[in-house]
């Protein structure tokens, strides 16, 4: 059992108030800067490290630091893959709210780093093998970043063998890269290896492979690199001019064994070097990022062998390794990206690899910008390794207050923001921000530096490292909550408890259990709760409703949502986590389409494509037959493998001699007695969410109650429960809302509290 379990708000809201010194990367600029940002929360899974030395990587840092200082066009000649996903996204949301998102993401600050080394502050839930005030050493890029206190998963660290300083156990991360490149290789004793590119991986390559019993030739551009790793062992070392003779010298003729490519550059000399230096059947190992343009003949005549290594090692990019912490088997993957950086420091331990030597330069953190000049032009010949140093005496406010151009807004709605992802970035938080009565207090995230940039770009009048501190607050009457799906409920039932109105990012939560339990905080509290169903709020759904008002027939609709893709591995997708797409997001349909027939659903029946091949049901290809109270029936058709250039919803209702088609909310065709009208979105594309955020807003302002009525916002959770009970039963399920407090839902509508 960890020490330090997260609590009750869970781990978006948990934190010390430690304030952070965090380096950060603006990648249109690609300038530096060292930002003070809330400390990052403590969640299950991992441990709050108190950093006292990083490393800066010479190679993928400072192609991030090149790449960011490239013009616009360069960009996108590098990266071709961001130019097709943002041609995409203006052919479905528009050029304008495309070039929007564009600019937030270039200057938004990204975190710097991802191999440091310092003192456990807190263990999370669940964690096994740690204690405060043991000595570890951390990786990965947005856990082991350059700031004064890391979040880390547990599967990210390892324990610092005794005697090691932790200078030294910084290098950690990196030597994992090296020990994953040499076990790629099968490196053996007497072997003859080459080594190309002596930055700091290639030094430490060269240490590695002579420990595995191999003879070392190293090679580079550099002279003072080359007399660096002669001086730590290799048996020759050469210039790139010299060495290809030396090659043939070193094997008597025959050629290396393996070329250990550990350059960073986007030539193709290195691999076309590595050609000429191997024997017949000889390997080459990627480990930098080199050029890879293979020359095919002496590939080809020498049946070469091409081999990549992938990162720290097994592991890597694996979510459920890295951040949920399930381990592969140690008898059947021995060396996971943890054991290699175990096994690094053991290797330190031990004297046989040495980093005295490396370490050619050190600055405190507050010194991050000239930190990265060394690693630079004509300065990055003379750096191997560079340190950052931490100082951990330093004050711990609860708050940061926020510096920027803009103040913050004024207004009688004062919010406390907790949680922002991409969602709340591009869409919430723009139409928030829009309302004048609206007025942006505070703002924390599960990242620290996420806080910070928000506060910064929206302007917030303080970010803080603790939702207490929102709750708390008396400026702060309204809490708006964007974490992730299974935080929801414990979160708004806490801000209903503290007396806030509460902003709730669909779902309302994904269990019966959790839904219960908001449902009792709602009454008992008698405040204004609101979910984010803001497609009733979108001009055309409104027409929409409008046009059907005053019926006297059950209606008839049909909506088809062309979802995409999402990755079988995102969070969305974890039942635990996110609920997975139904509960998470055809929930949005299925209250739309209660808000047409002004009615709440009475039972789905709900089924799933099989996928015979796979032998697996798929999650987010379902159709919902939903039927609500007044008679009307809806189909939901939630499809995820469609043409994703496709429109995404088409909704068609039937009724009365009637006919209302909304495609994608851009244009709406009216059909009556023969006469046909045609409604265009005015913007094309609105969903309603900043008339969903006026409307709240003015019934917080004005004493009213809540825009979207809690029963429906229960029932139309419910009907998702019940959907996904239908697909595993196989036949219809009730809506039955005799479950929850019915009485208590009405009474705290109809009794709202003064604003």
């Amino acid at each position: 059992m960890g020490f330090g379990a997260v609590g009750r708000l869970g781990p978006e809201v948990q934190g010390n108030g430690l304030a952070v010194r965090q380096v950060v990367q603006y990648q249109a600029t690609g300038k530096i800067e060292t930002m003070e940002v809330p400390e990052p929360a403590l969640q299950p899974g991992g441990v709050l490290v108190h950093t006292a030395f990083s490393v800066l990587s010479p190679g993928t840092e400072r192609a991030s630091l090149e790449f960011g200082q490239q013009s616009l066009a360069q960009k996108a000649l590098r990266r071709p893959d961001m130019v097709r996903r943002v041609l995409q996204r203006a052919w479905q949301d528009g050029i304008p709210a495309t070039v929007r998102e564009v600019h937030q993401r270039v200057n938004r600050p990204s975190p710097m780093g991802y191999s440091s080394a310092g003192v456990v502050l807190q263990v999370g839930e669940g964690v096994q093998g740690f204690r405060p005030g043991d000595r570890v050493a951390c990786a990965g890029s947005q856990y082991a970043c350059h700031a004064d206190v890391a979040f880390v998963p547990q599967n990210l660290a390892v324990p610092v063998p005794a005697g090691v300083p932790l200078d030294h156990a910084a290098f950690a991360t990196i030597g994992a890269i090296v020990m994953q490149g040499v076990r790629v290789g099968q490196v053996s004793l007497g072997e003859r290896v080459a080594v190309v590119g002596l930055g700091l991986v290639g030094q430490l390559t060269v240490q590695i492979a002579r420990a595995a019993g191999a003879r070392v030739l190293a090679v580079d551009l550099d002279p003072f690199r080359v007399e660096l790793a002669r001086s730590a062992g290799a048996e020759v070392a050469v210039l790139r001019s010299e060495a290809e003779a030396a090659a043939a010298a070193f094997s008597e003729g025959y050629g290396v064994d393996m070329v250990l490519l550990t350059a960073a550059t986007q030539s193709n000399d290195p691999i076309n070097l590595a050609a000429a230096m191997a024997r017949e059947k000889g390997l080459v190992i990627v480990v930098g990022d080199v050029g890879l343009a293979v020359p095919r003949e002496p590939f080809y005549a020498k049946e070469l062998e091409l081999r990549l290594s992938r990162s720290y090692g097994p592991g890597r990019y694996d979510p459920i390794y890295e951040e949920e912490g399930i381990d592969y088997p140690y008898s059947y993957v021995r060396w996971t990206e943890r054991r290699n950086m175990a096994s690094f420091l053991e290797l330190v331990a031990s004297g046989r690899v040495t980093l005295g030597p490396l370490i050619t330069h050190r600055f405190p953190v507050t010194s991050a910008a000239e930190a990265y000049l060394a690693i630079q032009g004509e300065a990055a010949g003379r750096s191997v390794g560079v340190v950052l140093e931490y100082d951990t005496q330093r004050p711990s406010p609860a708050r940061i207050a926020v510096s920027s151009a803009a103040p913050p807004s004024t207004g009688s709605v004062k919010i406390g923001m907790v949680g922002a992802g991409s969602f709340a970035r591009s869409t919430l938080l723009p139409a928030i921000k829009a309302d004048r009565n609206t007025a942006l207090q505070g703002v924390i995230t599960g990242s620290g530096l996420t806080a910070a940039a928000i506060a910064r770009e929206f302007g917030f009048g303080y970010c803080a490292s603790s939702t207490e501190e929102l709750l708390r607050d008396p400026g702060v009457n309204c809490i708006v909550i964007a974490t992730r799906h299974n935080l929801h409920s414990q979160q708004v039932v806490a801000a209903l408890e503290a007396g806030k109105d509460v902003f709730v990012e669909k779902p309302l939560a994904i269990t019966e259990a959790e839904l219960a339990a908001i449902a009792k905080a709602h009454h008992q509290a008698g405040r204004r709760l609101m979910v984010g169903f803001n497609r009733r709020f979108a001009p055309l759904a409104v027409r929409m409703r409008e046009f059907l008002a005053g019926r006297h027939a059950p209606l008839v609709m049909t909506y088809r949502v062309n979802a995409g893709r999402v990755p079988p591995n995102h969070w969305t997708q974890d039942p635990a986590v996110g609920g997975g797409r139904i509960i998470g997001e055809a929930c949005h349909f299925v209250d739309l389409l209660g808000f047409l027939a002004g009615a709440l659903p009475v039972s789905v029946y709900a089924q799933s494509a099989q996928h015979l091949a796979q032998g697996r049901q798929a999650d987010d290809e379902v159709t919902l037959a939903v039927a609500f109270a007044d008679g009307s029936i809806g189909n939901v058709v939630y499809a995820a493998g469609g043409d994703a250039t496709y429109p995404k919803e088409r909704l068609e209702v039937f009724g009365d001699g009637r006919t209302a088609v909304l495609d994608d909310f851009r244009t709406l065709e009216l059909s009556h007695h023969g006469r046909k009208e045609t409604v265009k979105g005015k913007p094309p594309g609105d969903k309603g969410h900043r008339a969903e955020w006026r409307a709240f807003a003015e019934a917080i302002q004005k004493g009213g109650p809540s825009p979207l009525p809690f029963e429906e916002a229960v029932a139309a959770t419910l009907a998702t429960f019940r959907a996904m009970e239908s697909i595993r039963s196989g036949k219809p399920e009730p809506v039955n809302m005799q479950g929850f407090p019915r009485d208590a839902m009405v009474g705290a509508q109809s009794n709202p509290p003064s604003a």
